[in-house]
């Protein structure tokens, strides 16, 4: 089965609970087909973070082997997404002046703010991942969007900056490329399910996307179709599973099947007479759990759960007319099935809610696994994956023609170099700005490779 290997993409989602491979790749409708999936047990993973390097390579391998025979493609590059209790994000604001405000601002220009803002102090061992800019100011003129074009002497901009451990980060690339993979780009994970479940309406009216995992729970907020705040909240599925075990003294495995299957987020809708019979371990009689008992364990962690969020959304400011986020909740990741979760939220918060599905992007004929909750981070993967895989397209397709007319006009080019035309860089046409996480994968990279 021959494809064109060029359009397609690979996303890696290394959760807490299990890891999935995904492969991707556009269809002549502009829609997402996966091509394969492949998922294994997490085992070295604790809270987004890998704890036990041998065990994720060897879930890695496991994943990445599964996809391969079902699509029936080699897989050597992969998009992974980082999440983890270490991420944390911050507000920062910051300027360049420029030497000549007569001349037009460039791409140049937003690019030395970004590296500007990489060059912040952070605290030991933290490392800035993203740095996301909100909105532009030139000479004062508050509300800009896009400053390219624009004359002005004072470029300044707020930023989400976004920042994580680099040791967590590190190890994560470590567990990929020693499982034979390439690192094609890295990605935020909140940011990736974000691109899968969220519409732009969504984004433009302001949202909150809470996507609730087996360790972590992240929330990405969107506000006139730009990311306004991140976070990780260190609890997720797990912790509601590990509450039932302690609360009804059974093992984990009979703990999570009574969670999905008869767990509910409300204790009030099930009657006291309502019983699970649980099999005793090697002989021993077996146990009987009321279903309102068990709704109310999970309850009690699951409210615990949103009113972190909740607090993280207040943070960001929402009560403010400003900041309103009309568009409410969006729910996500394999916590977000859990029975009356909605409704819950939704008391909680005040805020209208829906559960996402990353099904707008993927193509009519997928399956219906493929568009669960739990797959959301993964298509968001393999979306930003085959982004990347165009960019690279253009860029080579741009070297090519640069090269070529460099060899044609050797005349014109001597000439040129001795005109300094201001207002327009020929550099900005020939090769498109790189942002600043592409570069930062290739930072990456090379410090993997230096390490080996």
């Amino acid at each position: 089965m021959e494809r064109e290997v060029n359009e397609i993409a690979v996303g890696l989602d290394i959760g807490t609970t299990k890891i999935v491979a995904m492969v991707g790749k556009y269809n002549e409708y502009g829609k997402m087909e996966v091509l394969g999936i492949g998922k294994s047990k997490s085992l070295g993973v604790h809270r987004g973070v890998v704890n036990n390097i041998t065990q994720t390579i060897q879930s890695i391998q496991q994943a990445i082997q599964e996809a391969e025979s079902v699509s029936e493609l080699k897989i050597t590059e992969v998009t992974v997404g980082i999440a983890g209790q270490h991420i944390r994000s911050l507000q920062h604001s910051d300027y360049i002046t420029r030497p000549n405000a007569d001349a037009v601002i460039d791409e140049d220009d937003i690019e030395k703010l970004c590296n500007q803002v990489h060059k912040l102090v952070m605290l030991p061992g933290e490392e800035i991942l993203h740095v996301l800019p909100q909105e532009y100011k030139v000479d004062g003129q508050a509300e800009i969007k896009e400053p390219v074009g624009m004359y002005g002497g004072r470029l300044e901009a707020n930023f989400h900056v976004v920042v994580g451990q680099v040791t967590s980060i590190r190890n994560i690339g470590r567990c990929v490329k020693s499982a034979g993979l390439e690192l094609s780009d890295v990605t935020l994970e909140p940011l990736a399910s974000a691109n899968a479940v969220l519409s732009q309406e969504e984004k433009e009216a302001g949202v909150a996307l809470i996507d609730i995992g087996g360790g972590t729970t992240d929330l990405a907020i969107f506000k006139d179709g730009i990311i306004r705040h991140t976070a990780v909240i260190p609890f997720g599925g797990n912790v509601i599973t590990e509450d039932i075990k302690e609360g009804c003294s059974i093992i984990e495995k009979q703990a999570e099947l009574l969670k999905i299957k008869f767990g509910s987020a409300w204790p009030g809708e099930n009657k006291d007479n309502e019983i699970v019979s649980i099999p005793g371990l090697r002989g021993r009689e077996p146990k009987e759990i009321t279903l309102k008992n068990l709704s109310k364990i999970i309850h009690a962690r699951v409210v615990e759960i949103i009113e972190q969020v909740f607090l993280e959304i207040k943070n960001y400011g929402h009560e403010s007319p400003k900041k309103k986020l009309i568009a409410g909740i969006v729910l996500t990741g394999g916590g977000s099935q859990l029975k009356h979760l909605k409704q819950l939220v939704e008391y909680i918060t005040g805020m209208d809610t829906r559960i996402g599905y990353p099904n707008e992007h993927l193509a009519g004929n997928s399956d219906s696994e493929t568009t669960s909750p739990m797959y959301a981070t993964a298509v968001g993967l393999v979306m930003d994956g085959l982004v990347h895989v165009k960019k690279q397209k253009k860029i080579s397709k741009k070297e090519a023609v640069a090269s070529t007319q460099s060899k044609r006009q050797p005349e014109t080019a001597a000439i040129d170099s001795d005109i300094h035309i201001e207002e327009e860089d020929p550099r900005v046409d020939l090769k498109p700005r790189k942002n600043i996480l592409e570069k930062w994968t290739e930072k990456f990279k090379e410090f993997l490779d230096n390490a080996e």
